[in-house]
């Protein structure tokens, strides 16, 4: 490929305002809501001027021909360019799409995204080819707002797909490596970074970090193809590694601390195997080493609903195979003592301290994107695991400012019979306490050292004051570590 059109096809998105915001206001909400419903006839009655705007909105989103001079008004001097590329389809009148380029938003700066075109749109067959290259996504999006926007200087997407993380990555980072086995995935990345005048984006060709060995990065992203299914020889290389099992995010949790400098994090997207009799965090802790590890299970789903998801997705459903194959993964799953698969987010960060292994199910609403909480939860472990009981009794500490205070009790009663504190930001956790841990919470606004508030409370409830520091310092650090408590 060359990137000679790069500049030029830019230059005619942007004057045709082909923008995710300008998209959106053209179709309309019932329109735009069709479409992520892969519907487009809404789309179309909305498209029906023959501005820029409108050819482009249904040149690619809705993957319907334009009239030749409709395509050359809104894209001048590019449609024999473009067609030379594969990106157009061009015939005696109109054009078509054969590349999906898509507007997108991203901190506050508008780029565009070259894929495969969306298959199934309006009930169509939605059968793709193994080197498939997948556009924009929930699982993307998914990670994207997991993954945390400090800067840094070197940074890694794994297994980069279209490129989207890498694009993302590339606002924040003085250098991104984007590698895949998939090389039509690697043209698409290597497009999308000249589209978008990123040009620290460097790709290589290989499977995982072959590309990168012995080469260390502060930051890793990776939605890696985690779909757990049997080794049929039926696979899309991006959502089937062809390892089993779950071995394809084991491998990366394992491998991952090799490639992170000190303080680095990895970030996975991934599915995990619940096994009959083994608890889910149980198994994946064997993984973790060298690192903090925060583990959220945020969806189980059980074999059977797992298996229709991704045959809907492999476009299998309605064909002759579907019965037969739809078998063979259930089969499968009974053999090797599946109970369901876990969905969720991995977050490693490289230390050489003791680490912090923490999982937990948390399959409630959350706020997004996520990756603030998960950088404050890793300075929140670094800063806890740096003070030994002495120091974090002499620390002055602060009430997160979004915590509130929920009390349950019968109407006229003295005293509540429970007492819930409750985020309002980042995971929105909620935490029973008793009256103690309450009232620690709410004295803890900068003034007082935690030793001194704990020793006003046993005067308080006359109760020993070594009592309560041995009992209630653990709480602090809990607080700490979840974010009710700043230091």
């Amino acid at each position: 490929m060359t990137s000679d059109f790069a500049p030029a096809l830019r230059a005619a998105l942007v004057a045709a305002d082909y923008t995710y915001d300008a998209v959106a206001d053209l179709l309309g909400t019932t329109a735009h809501a069709a479409l992520s419903r892969n519907e487009t006839v809404p789309g179309l009655q909305a498209t029906r001027g023959h501005t820029p705007l409108e050819t482009l909105t249904r040149l690619f989103l809705l993957q319907t021909p334009v009239s030749l001079a409709d395509a050359e008004k809104a894209l001048p001097d590019l449609v024999d360019p473009l067609a030379a590329q594969g990106i157009l389809e061009r015939s005696v009148g109109e054009v078509a799409a054969r590349l999906d380029v898509r507007p997108y938003a991203a901190e506050d700066r508008d780029l565009w995204v070259v894929s495969d075109l969306t298959p199934g749109l309006d009930g169509a067959p939605n059968r793709v080819g193994t080197d498939h290259v997948l556009g924009i996504s929930s699982a993307s999006t998914s990670l994207a707002q997991l993954t945390i926007r400090e800067p840094v200087a070197r940074a890694l997407d794994l297994g980069t797909g279209c490129g989207v993380q890498a694009l993302h990555l590339a606002e924040h980072a003085r250098s991104v490596v984007a590698t895949d086995v998939n090389k039509r995935a690697l043209w698409m990345t290597e497009l999308n970074a000249w589209l978008n005048e990123l040009p620290g984006i460097q790709v290589r060709d290989g499977s995982f970090f072959e590309p990168v060995h012995g080469e260390q990065f502060d930051l890793i992203a990776t939605n890696p193809p985690f779909v757990i299914s049997p080794a049929t020889g039926e696979r899309l290389v991006y959502r089937d590694s062809g390892l089993p099992g779950d071995r394809v995010v084991e491998d990366i949790v394992r491998a991952a601390p090799a490639h992170l400098t000190q303080g680095g994090w990895c970030q996975i997207l991934a599915n995990w195997v619940i096994t009959d009799g083994v608890p889910w965090d149980e198994r994946l802790s064997g993984w973790v080493t060298d690192c903090d590890a925060w583990v959220v299970q945020r969806e189980v789903v059980d074999p059977a609903t797992y298996v229709e998801l991704w045959l809907k997705d492999a476009g299998v459903q309605g064909t002759r195979d579907y019965v037969r194959r739809y078998e063979t993964w259930l089969s499968w799953f009974a053999e090797q003592g599946v109970e369901g698969v876990g969905f969720g987010w991995i977050n490693l960060r490289r230390t050489d301290a003791e680490p912090t292994v923490r999982f937990e199910d948390w399959p409630y609403d959350v706020e997004q994107p996520i990756a603030p909480a998960v950088h404050a939860w890793g300075e929140a472990i670094r800063v806890v695991a740096g003070l030994d009981d002495d120091a974090l009794l002499g620390s002055r500490l602060v009430a997160c400012d979004d915590v509130q205070q929920e009390t349950l009790g019968a109407p006229g009663a003295e005293d509540p019979h429970t007492v819930v504190l409750r985020q309002q930001r980042g995971l929105r956790r909620a935490r029973q306490v008793d009256t103690v841990e309450a009232a620690l919470v709410g004295a803890c606004d900068g003034d007082l050292a935690v030793g001194q508030i704990l020793d006003a409370l046993a005067q308080l409830t006359e109760a020993d004051a070594g009592t309560i520091r041995a009992s209630y310092l653990p709480v602090v650090r809990d607080l700490v570590g979840e974010g009710f408590l700043l230091r």
